[in-house]
């Protein structure tokens, strides 16, 4: 049982609250609602130590700075904020009256021991159910919980389900929650695949560094295969190895979430997928996943562990960090199966320049890649570079129609035309063949959906590894390096070195500093994999409940009650729980039916997306026509109009995209109810026409370049003002760590220190093979130089 007999004390209060505690209508009329912000008054009275501190705006604040603010003791102030906020802004008396409640609970009851407790799991029903009094103490901790991961939102959510178990556990029975309990059992997912088990498998992984030729060699022995499937975190990067092995003339189908293109009437012998679309009932000889690292992702990384888990093939090879290791093998074995692993380095190396391009576009040179994160930014960037340096500027993002962007990287990788610079987004950084010189960061932040965050140190990391790209796929034809045995029987690829670097930089200087320390700092191993519930024990675990009951209730009860092993996490529920409780209205549909529209490539919150979900979903459960100029929420009527250059047009145009989008995946899900593929995929082309058009003239304004420009300033200004508020609420560890590593005025590394380092190593390795090799001036690259290709 938590204790909750003592008063709280300063690690989760204020010092005044602490010094003297004021009642609650003072605490109450301390709490303000102020625009889209949340702020909180400083209280009426103060203690010894003075006013306790505002809590901070989290709207910048992603999952690290949330962890830190729960810790710097300003949790509960914002939850009491947010709780007056709900009540105010709620019409079901019965759930305000529980905010309300647990707004006067919440400074009364001792739960520092509680919130210290490092659960696992959220605490289920059984677990509070019995005692009135540990009732807010498990609240709060699943509250903690749910903040720390999503935020307001996820506050929000908890919050909503603990009121409606509240109201739903008088109707279980103690043997209903056994049962409830004994389906929620989760720790044992290699079981969840008994075919796959009775296979025996050979486990390659390969891991190292960007640019060092992992997946290449992983491809090369997919090629050699009669039968085969690759699966990738893009879809970019599945239309690139589709497009590949077809012109090797290995005859290859596609396979994403809205996109199919079998070749023949029975399918090809290759699949490409996207991870989340791989068959793992299909018996291939070679299986290639990419980015294994994100096995570990709290989002999609249950669609690795599915591939890892469930893939019928002989041979699967696995490409990524080194620091998913440890975990692999741990799975591997928890398996049954084989393993090899092919650690490889760098073919080129990476050098953090010393100095920004400080906004100066006339800077940049041949080969410059500069990594922008919104597609108008992209377009916004393209303009501006070709106005300042004259040059012709090829884009890459992942919306492009497939041949564009083909013809896009083409015309970049080519040496002898004038696409000298390439404009980005991040998804250069899952591997895509691009002969990158240097990376230069437009900024590290960027929109998540819902805020303005830090981009984190993997994720830089992984982008910026894409400068000095050692050769593209086109030209990467030399066989594979020997491989050497080590004592472990694991094999390590020694990657050929080469002298040409790739070089990485900021845009703006005050980027430059949270760059360089995500490039020195080392990366935490990967300590458990995602899972989510399949099918089978969704359905099973649905049927303990009344046909009425929501089936967002229905999941997020699932997650309350899941045992897991220390191996494996919960991929938390996003966008399912909204999209949930949109379908809840509709009729007749099954509970398979809404399990397959919460995995959908949606989000509720979008502008229309509601009606459109909606309307879907009346589809499937009236079983009525899907066609699509049958469906009036689908907003067609658009395309007939002219183009206009406002904003409200182009959300419009957005709004329409993503519903085709979500029409052709639900396609492939209910062929006998949305018909019309070839009719959808005709009009999304023509709608992504209309946006790219509108992209390139909507970004060419002056006016919006300043105004994009206001709010990266403005951006940097907040997350500059957060970190400042965590400093000072306690985190010591603000510094920046600055390499140590020769460097010139200009970036480039002191060519004299690098022969004498480069000369040590080569004179020391020359001791052990007999050979004697000497850098000359010659030989290593001229950094003040364009590329030469």
């Amino acid at each position: 049982m938590l204790p909750h007999d003592r008063v709280l004390t300063s690690r989760l209060l204020p010092r005044a609250w602490n010094a003297k505690r004021p009642t609650i209508s003072t605490r109450c009329r301390s709490v303000k609602a102020t625009g889209k912000k949340w702020t909180v008054k400083q209280p009426v009275r103060k203690g010894p130590h003075g006013a306790w501190t505002r809590p901070p705006d989290i709207k910048f604040a992603d999952a690290a700075t949330r962890s830190k603010l729960v810790q710097a003791d300003t949790f509960i102030p914002w939850l009491i904020s947010r709780l007056n906020t709900l009540v105010e802004r709620s019409k079901d008396a019965g759930f305000a009256t529980f905010a309300r409640n647990l707004i006067e609970i919440l400074p009364q009851r001792s739960i520092r021991t509680a919130l210290e407790t490092q659960n696992p799991r959220l605490p289920s029903q059984s677990e509070w159910q019995p005692s009135e009094q540990s009732r807010p103490l498990s609240l709060l901790i699943s509250l903690q919980q749910a903040f720390m991961s999503n935020g307001e939102s996820g506050v929000d959510t908890q919050l909503k389900y603990s009121y409606h178990g509240l109201l739903a556990s008088q109707k279980f029975s103690k043997v209903d929650i056994e049962n409830q309990e004994k389906l929620a059992d989760l720790r044992y997912p290699v079981e969840w695949y008994p075919a796959t088990r009775a296979v025996q498998r050979n486990i390659i992984l390969h891991v190292g560094p960007t640019n060092s030729g992992k997946t290449y060699h992983a491809l090369k022995r997919l090629e050699q295969a009669d039968t085969g499937i690759y699966a990738g975190p893009l879809r970019l990067l599945a239309h690139e190895v589709y497009t590949r092995l077809n012109a090797k003339g290995k005859l290859c189908d596609l396979i994403t979430g809205d996109e199919k293109v079998v070749q023949g009437g029975d399918g090809a012998q290759m699949k490409s997928c996207t991870v989340e679309m791989v068959p793992l009932n299909t018996d291939v000889d070679v299986a290639v996943v990419d980015e294994i690292q994100m096995i570990g992702h709290k989002e999609r990384g249950w669609a690795w562990t599915q591939a890892l888990l469930g893939l019928k093939a002989k041979e699967i090879h696995l490409c990524g960090e080194e620091r998913s290791v440890p975990l692999i093998r741990e799975l591997v074995a928890s398996m049954g199966d084989k393993i090899e692993i092919h650690t490889y380095k760098r073919l080129t190396p990476l050098i953090t320049m010393s100095t920004s391009l400080r906004r100066r576009l006339s800077n940049l040179r041949k080969g410059d890649c500069v990594v922008v994160f919104s597609r108008v930014g992209i377009h916004a960037m393209k303009k501006e570079i070709e106005n300042v340096t004259q040059k012709r500027v090829a884009v890459v993002y992942g919306s492009l129609p497939p041949e564009i962007r083909a013809q896009q990287a083409n015309l970049f990788n080519d040496p002898d035309n004038d696409y000298d610079i390439l404009v980005a987004s991040d998804a250069i950084g899952m591997g895509l063949n691009l002969a990158i010189k240097r990376v230069i960061f437009e900024s590290v932040s960027k929109f998540n959906g819902f805020r303005i965050e830090t981009i984190g140190p993997a994720h830089l990391k992984q982008i910026a590894g894409r400068a000095g790209r050692y050769r593209t796929a086109a030209q990467a034809d030399a066989p594979a390096r020997n491989l050497d045995e080590d004592k472990e029987g694991s094999k390590t690829s020694l990657s050929m070195p080469a002298s040409n670097p790739g070089l990485v930089t900021t845009l703006e200087e005050a980027d430059l500093p949270i760059l360089r320390k995500a490039m020195l700092g080392e990366l935490d191993p990967i300590m458990s994999a995602g899972i989510f519930p399949p099918t089978s024990v969704l359905l099973k675990f649905a049927t303990y409940f009344p046909p009425s009951t929501s089936f967002s209730y229905i999941l997020l009860r699932l997650h309350e009650l899941s045992l897991r092993h220390p191996r494996y996490h919960l991929c938390i529920l996003k966008d399912q729980i909204a999209i949930a409780d949109t379908i809840q209205p509709v009729q007749n549909l099954t509970i398979h039916d809404r399990i397959v529209f919460c995995a959908a490539p949606a989000t509720a919150k979008n502008t229309g997306m509601p009606a459109i979900l909606a309307a879907f979903a009346r589809c499937v459960g009236d079983n009525s026509s899907g066609a699509l100029l049958d469906i009036p929420e689908i907003p067609l009527n658009i395309l007939d109009e002219d183009i206009k250059m406002d904003r409200n047009y182009m959300e419009r145009l957005e709004s329409l995209h993503k519903a085709l989008i979500l029409y052709l995946w639900l396609s492939y899900r209910f062929a006998g109810v949305f018909i019309n593929q070839a009719m959808a995929v005709h009009v999304k082309r023509l709608v992504e026409e209309r946006i790219d058009k509108m992209l390139a003239e909507y970004s060419s304004s002056p006016a919006i370049r300043e105004r994009i420009r206001k709010m990266r300033e403005e951006a940097l200004r907040q997350i500059s003002k957060l970190n400042e508020s965590v400093a000072e609420l306690g985190d010591s560890r603000g510094q920046m760590e600055m390499p140590d590593a020769p460097l010139l005025p200009g970036g480039a590394p002191d060519q004299e220190q690098f022969f004498q380092q480069e000369n040590a190593r080569l004179e020391e390795k020359s001791q052990d093979t007999g050979n004697h090799h000497r850098l000359c001036p010659s030989e290593t690259p001229d950094y003040t130089r364009e590329r030469v290709d």
